[in-house]
Parts: structure tokens; C-alpha cells; sequence
């Protein structure tokens, strides 16, 4: 039986619909479970394999775990004991088919069944996408028709379409909230350019910084302002250079000179056009966790590593003792120890060293 029009305003519009809101396939499965009279309508996910795979459940209808009487009460979550992995991708099977072979078990299956309102089940294989496993799985108190498998039939490509939609929607919010993480760690901030310099997309922590220290917003679609003649000349330039056919090399760019805001500027990848991406570094503000990370990294006693931070921020050795309350002494002999330590030849590549640390990270 295939699906109709009405099946896809009222089931296949909030499958897809359902893609990146915070229900996921919720209305989805209400809308199935409603046009199959059922109880319950499960999506059974599991990401990965093994005794530490992470299985996830959406469902519409009564929560059998919950609804369950007995802490070993067998449900739909069950995937290893009825051997879920062995179903032929798009097939319908009706559970009763996995314990036909043990009257006993199935005798007493179907009691703990019978006390969850349950009378029969269905279940379809979704066709695996990399290590994600999905069963679609609905659970009725009157026996099913053909009518449920065939409907279930029918949804399972549209089901392995949206389903390999939001896998890869997860894959990027993971790569992207990481992106995010590590930028930021780095005092790294960005904006995307098209190839006439008006602003496509902007990093809100550069958004803030430029309001603060600058004293405007940028806004989409219009370009920086207040840059000077050649500074607007050289970034148009290199913006219709970056979003043409051959790109080149990076090149920097300085944006502001009071107070300093620098720029690497380069083509973008994998964008649904040409364009620049403008990364910038902000000032790194260091916390005493700083010291702590370095002090830990290179086994150093507090003060020492408070020492090499406060050099690295372009104290000199003078400057930093008077920052912490030491004597000029006491302080040269502190680097002596760290030159020692960390087996530099003096302070600038003892600065490089703590540069280069993940310690002095935001």
C-alpha cells in the first residue's frame, strides 16, 4: 500500500520537520501511532556497537520502561535478546517470531506483556548508516493488520533518509560546538566575507569585542566601518582575490591599529559560495588557572610557574617582581630555576615555550 498524499502532510512533513528541533520525531510518531490505533511507536537507536554502545529511544504513547511492573520486564528495548541486529533491513517481523521456538519464554513474555496493555508487535529494520542502528517499533493491545506493516514498510526509506539527515546534523553540531571551543581557547575569532567585503557571518565574542573596544556593531550584509581609506581598499582587495577561482596563500592584514586588531585572511572551504574568512586573535586575558595548568605540565612550584606566565604577558623580570610581591633577587633566581628546568637558554624562549603551552589558554 503506498503512502498517499494525506500520509505525507500528516506523517512524512514532521519526519522531516523534526530534524533539528528539541522533540526529535516527536510529532512523527504521534501521527503514526494515532493512524495505527497503537499504544506505542518507538524509534530504537543505537550508536556504535558492543556492551558500551549508546542506545537512544524516541516514542510516542505509554513509556513501556516506566509502565513496566517488573525490573526485568522484557520491551522493546531488549535489542540483544531478540537479536535485532539479524533483521533484514525494511522487513516487517512481528516479535512473537523471535521466541516461537520457546513456548515457555513466549508463554511468559506475553503475560508481562499483557500487564502493559500490550497484545502484539511489529518491528522494521532501518538500513544501518556507518555505526547507527534504528529499529522503528510499534506496539498495539489489539493484535496488528496488515495494514500497520504495510505502512511501516513504506516509511522505512523516507525514515533511513531523514535518520541519515540527522546523523550527519549531529556529526556538525559536534564538530561545530568543538570548532567553537577551540577557537575560543585560542583567543581566535572569525568573520566570513563575500568578494565584495560585506560581512556574510561574524563569531559574537568578536561581535562583542568590536562593540566594546571599537564602539559599533557589525551588521550582516554591510562592510566593517571606521578602517581607514587603505585599510578598506586593502580588504576589499583581498576579499575578491579570496572568493576567486585561485585563492592563494593566507595573508594578514591589520584591521585596527588602536587598539591592535589583527587578521589572517583566507578562502573558505566547503561553503555553499566563495568567499573570505577573516580570523582574528584577541586579547587573552590569563587566570590563575594559567599558572596551575603550567606549573602541572612542566612539574614547577606555584611561584615559578606564576613567574613564567607574567613573563610571557611582556613583564620583564623587574615588573613581575613587583606584580608578585618579590625581591629582584629572589626573582632572578626564580628564572635561573626555570631556565634550568624547562632546559631554555633564557627568557625569550622561555616565552616561547609558555606560548606555545596549552597552559596559557583561555
Amino acid at each position: 500500500m503506498a503512502l498517499t498524499s494525506g500520509d505525507e502532510t500528516d506523517l512524512l512533513l514532521p519526519l522531516f520537520r523534526g530534524l533539528s528541533g528539541d522533540e526529535r520525531f516527536s510529532t512523527f510518531l504521534e501521527r503514526v501511532r494515532r493512524r495505527t490505533e497503537s499504544e506505542y511507536v518507538g524509534l530504537i537507536q543505537r550508536v556504535g556497537v558492543g556492551p558500551h554502545a549508546e542506545v537512544n529511544e524516541f516514542h510516542a504513547g505509554i513509556d513501556l520502561r516506566t509502565q513496566a511492573q517488573e525490573s526485568d520486564a522484557l520491551d522493546a528495548h531488549a535489542l540483544d535478546r531478540f537479536h535485532y541486529d539479524s533483521l533484514r533491513p525494511g522487513r516487517v517481523y512481528a516479535i512473537s517470531e523471535f521466541f516461537d521456538h520457546d513456548p515457555v519464554y513466549r508463554a511468559d513474555r506475553q503475560r508481562r506483556m499483557q500487564r502493559l496493555g500490550i497484545a502484539d508487535e511489529r518491528v522494521v529494520r532501518i538500513p544501518d548508516i556507518d555505526d547507527v542502528s534504528t529499529w522503528l517499533v510499534m506496539a498495539r493491545a489489539r493484535p496488528c493488520t496488515a495494514a500497520d506493516s504495510a505502512l511501516l514498510s513504506n516509511l522505512t526509506p523516507y525514515l533511513e533518509q531523514a535518520l541519515r539527515a540527522h546523523v550527519e546534523l549531529e556529526r556538525n553540531r559536534i564538530r561545530a560546538s568543538v570548532s567553537v571551543q577551540g577557537l575560543a581557547r585560542s583567543a581566535t575569532a572569525w568573520m566570513v566575507m563575500d568578494r565584495e567585503a560585506r560581512l556574510l557571518s561574524i563569531d559574537p565574542r568578536l561581535e562583542t569585542w568590536m562593540q566594546g573596544t571599537l564602539g559599533y556593531s557589525p551588521r550582516i550584509g554591510e562592510r566593517l566601518r571606521d578602517l581607514g581609506v587603505q585599510t578598506e581598499r586593502d580588504l576589499m582587495a583581498a576579499a575578491a582575490h579570496f572568493a576567486g577561482d585561485e585563492p592563494g596563500p593566507p595573508r594578514p592584514l591589520l584591521l585596527n591599529e588602536h587598539p591592535r586588531l589583527e587578521a589572517l585572511l583566507s578562502a573558505t572551504t566547503e561553503m555553499p559560495r566563495r568567499s573570505m574568512l577573516v580570523l582574528c586573535r584577541l586579547p587573552n586575558a590569563r587566570t590563575s588557572e594559567s599558572v596551575d595548568r603550567l606549573a602541572r605540565l612542566f612539574d614547577l612550584p606555584k611561584r615559578e610557574a606564576e613567574l613564567a606566565v607574567a613573563l610571557n604577558e611582556g613583564l620583564s623580570i623587574a615588573e613581575a617582581a613587583e606584580r608578585m610581591g618579590l625581591t629582584l633577587e629572589t626573582a632572578r633566581n626564580y628564572s635561573k630555576r626555570l631556565y634550568a628546568k624547562l632546559g631554555v637558554r633564557g627568557q625569550a624562549e622561555l616565552v616561547r615555550l609558555v606560548s606555545d603551552s596549552v597552559a596559557v589558554m583561555a
